[in-house]
């Protein structure tokens, strides 16, 4: 009699405590990240910009300092186009990372909106590479060095930042990317 009444009050216990239990776990669980996010992996720091279309037309925005071997969260919550442009400078060894894509910037911290008549209006015009977020919610872009980059698989223009190369170089290897019916006049997607 003594063993079945201790069971029934543990019982009673576990009843209660399990549900507890579940609720306390869903109750302190972190909720999923949706970032746009940029690791430098290389060994110098960079300065990066970044473009994309939202509800009220293109903006580019610039500059996060990423230091050597690190990551930054350029753009915070669920990504809310499919196509991000991307241009990056190394500060300490020279070169960048650009392409195609030309939009607006400048030298000193900038929001922009509007991707023409970059000059005019008294902007640089530069040449961003495209990321393909392949609509997700959350994509991080890895900056790498040139040597770094496997020799059997380049990056493809669409996959990934394109190699670094010299500031003021000439276009990358292999020479401009056919034109696209998709993209407007300065390289971006309609």
């Amino acid at each position: 009699m003594l063993f079945s009444l201790a069971r029934c009050r543990v019982l009673r216990l576990a009843a209660v405590l399990v549900p507890a239990l579940i609720v306390c776990a869903f109750a302190t669980a972190e909720p999923a990240r949706a970032d746009f996010r940029l690791c430098n992996n290389t060994g110098g720091r960079v300065g990066v910009a970044i473009g994309y279309k939202d509800a009220e037309g293109w903006i580019t925005e610039g500059w996060w300092n990423i230091s050597a071997r690190s990551c930054d969260t350029l753009l915070r919550g669920t990504l809310v186009a499919r196509y991000y442009y991307i241009y990056a400078i190394d500060y300490d060894r020279g070169g960048e990372w650009s392409g195609h894509a030309f939009m607006c910037s400048r030298e000193k911290e900038f929001t922009i909106r509007g991707t023409e008549n970059c000059l005019a209006r008294g902007y640089d015009r530069t040449g961003y590479f495209e990321v393909d977020t392949q609509e997700q919610r959350s994509w991080t872009v890895q900056l790498t060095d040139t040597a770094e980059q496997p020799v059997d698989r380049p990056l493809s223009p669409r996959s990934g930042p394109p190699p670094r190369t010299p500031l003021g170089g000439g276009p990358p290897p292999g020479g401009a990317p056919p034109a696209s019916p998709d993209l407007n006049k300065e390289g971006l997607r309609r």
